[in-house]
């Protein structure tokens, strides 16, 4: 009997340290959820050269606007190669041309330098498009380049001539080909894309990866979104009119930007997602129906908020140069309105980055989620800002140092011109980012980055929990309420995607602000929506990914 009594007694305490260490591993999974960091090295190749590809130009492309009669066209270029990935998920390299506005016969002459191509050779796949950013941009053809093998010795291709392929191009655009075609005996149906390409040499060591060098190119992309809401215009955007009857021109403030750096990206700065929602993983991996709707509707959100249109602002600088560090600033607006900015940075070095506040909502979801692309693995994200230094040769901690805008001082604004010399200032930017949870033990390895792409400015680099961190971004903020005219755009911090957020989208459901705010971007876009056959973008986008994934399986069985 006794023995019995205390067997029972054993095992209720087993299973209750059973219980026990059940509920500390589910605490441990929801505080350390999968993601983050990521240490898979870059698999090793035998070899690697330096390729400049030239996208010249384009012949004959078919007219997509009957009110314009013609088109504007750009081309989303990617390249990949026989090499392994860390991860299949890794994205491939793409390369978007600048839009050549109302013209059939483009010239883009856009270079594009990528180092680690192995001896094995490349394929590039060129789309051409016709940008429309109040509705859907319309497919017109493709064109694919298959290069078997390279090195010192490769030929070359030298302006060459490529069909354009028309199967994969907007129904509607050749339809209006045809017709004309029919019409007059001058109007062909065919036609070309112009490319170059050539080894520039080997190149630098350890090969196993692709990366964008050469050129730097950036873009900066006007929304009216935020800027019609709040009734505010950009500093210095107003123009005289020769008749003063007339009322001056004048832009919207709110502005999304990209800013290519030189590779290659610290093969250590490898950011995975963070799974912290349950739903999270099928938003990413796109895996059933609900996942492959967020995905899309955060694909959507992306190309809303870095929306190329007329306004859309394009150059290049040399690369890792004071010319680069300027840009850089001129696109922060210096040290001017206590701004603060997210980021994410990609893979390729790609950094995009939009100003953020607490003063103004819109719904989206995860913010670095949006600026990423839905993109499973990033190099780093978080915030930065911008401060102008009282004692520019002195280091940033010197006991007498002192920054403006939490302190004002002669030399810059708001009494005079920011100074154009990258010494003058020093960014500071952190690892504050919930959805992929930058490791801050790397942190040193983006400064030293940073360095190298802007020469001259200062990089300080904290952790998100540093409380002096904090204390800066609190005076950031506090300048900004007391200037009281710029506008800004406030995402849902990474971690709070509420399930009503994921409802919303899933059901294809819109919020009345969110309502709101498309009337007033685009109203007829709103009505199209509201009436039958609204849907007709979304069935053309289906389509041609459809049409897409016909094309690669065929490639793949020799078709």
């Amino acid at each position: 009997m006794q023995n019995g009594v205390e067997k029972h007694s054993t095992g209720k305490i087993e299973a209750a340290k059973d219980k026990l260490t059940d509920k500390q591993q589910k605490l441990k999974d929801k505080h350390n959820p999968p993601g983050g960091h990521d240490n898979t090295p870059i698999p090793t190749a035998r070899d690697g050269y330096t390729v400049k590809i030239t996208i010249h130009r384009a012949e004959n492309l078919p007219v997509s606007d009957l009110n314009s009669r013609s088109s504007d066209p750009y081309i989303q270029a990617t390249l990949t190669a026989a090499l392994s990935k860390r991860h299949k998920e890794d994205p491939d390299l793409v390369l978007r041309t600048p839009t050549i506005h109302k013209d059939t016969n483009p010239e883009w002459n856009t270079e594009w330098i990528v180092a680690g191509v192995p001896s094995s050779g490349f394929r590039l796949k060129c789309r051409l498009y016709d940008e429309d950013p109040s509705d859907h941009d319309d497919r017109l053809g493709n064109v694919t380049v298959n290069v078997g093998r390279i090195g010192l010795d490769w030929p070359g291709i030298k302006t060459e001539s490529f069909n354009i392929e028309k199967r994969m191009g907007s129904k509607r655009a050749y339809m209006i080909r045809g017709c004309a075609a029919m019409l007059s005996s001058n109007v062909h149906m065919g036609g070309a894309l112009w490319l170059s390409a050539e080894v520039l040499g080997e190149s630098e060591k350890p090969y196993g990866r692709m990366y964008t060098v050469g050129k730097t190119f950036w873009f900066k992309h006007y929304s009216p979104m935020i800027g019609r809401i709040a009734g505010t215009k950009a500093p210095g955007s107003s123009q005289g009119s020769q008749n003063e009857d007339k009322p001056k021109a004048e832009r919207y403030d709110f502005q999304a930007n990209q800013f290519q750096l030189q590779g290659p990206v610290p093969e250590e700065l490898y950011h995975r997602f963070v799974e912290f929602k349950p739903f999270v993983k099928g938003m990413f991996s796109k895996t059933g129906v609900r996942g492959r709707v967020l995905n899309r509707a955060l694909h959507h959100q992306h190309a809303r908020v870095y929306n190329f249109s007329n306004a859309t602002k394009n150059g290049i600088v040399k690369p890792r140069s004071k010319e680069a560090s300027l840009q850089f600033l001129k696109m922060v607006h210096y040290d001017e309105g206590g701004r603060i900015f997210t980021y994410v940075l990609t893979l390729d070095g790609l950094l995009r980055f939009t100003e953020t506040g607490k003063e103004f909502g819109i719904d989206l979801l995860s913010k670095h989620t949006m600026h990423s692309d839905v993109n499973i693995y990033i190099a780093c994200s978080g915030e930065f800002f911008v401060r102008r230094l009282k004692h520019p040769k002195k280091s940033t901690d010197a006991p007498d140092q002192a920054t403006h805008p939490n302190a004002d001082f002669p030399g810059g604004p708001p009494n005079a011109p920011p100074p154009e010399d990258p010494e003058n200032y020093e960014l500071v930017i952190d690892n504050d980012s919930g959805t992929y949870r930058p490791k801050g033990e790397l942190l040193p390895l983006l400064k030293d980055f940073l360095n190298q792409s802007f020469p001259g400015l200062h990089i300080v680099t904290k952790e998100c929990t540093d409380k002096e961190l904090q204390k800066m971004k609190d005076e950031q903020r506090e300048r900004k309420k007391k200037e009281g005219k710029n506008v800004h755009m406030v995402q849902n911090s990474d971690g709070e995607i509420s399930s009503s957020d994921e409802e919303n989208l899933a059901r294809g459901k819109k919020t009345r602000k969110q309502m709101a705010f498309d009337a007033l971007e685009d109203p007829r876009k709103v009505v199209k929506e509201l009436l039958p056959g609204g849907k007709g973008r979304e069935e053309r986008e289906q389509r041609e990914t459809a049409e897409d994934r016909v094309e690669v399986e065929g490639e793949r069985s020799g078709f």
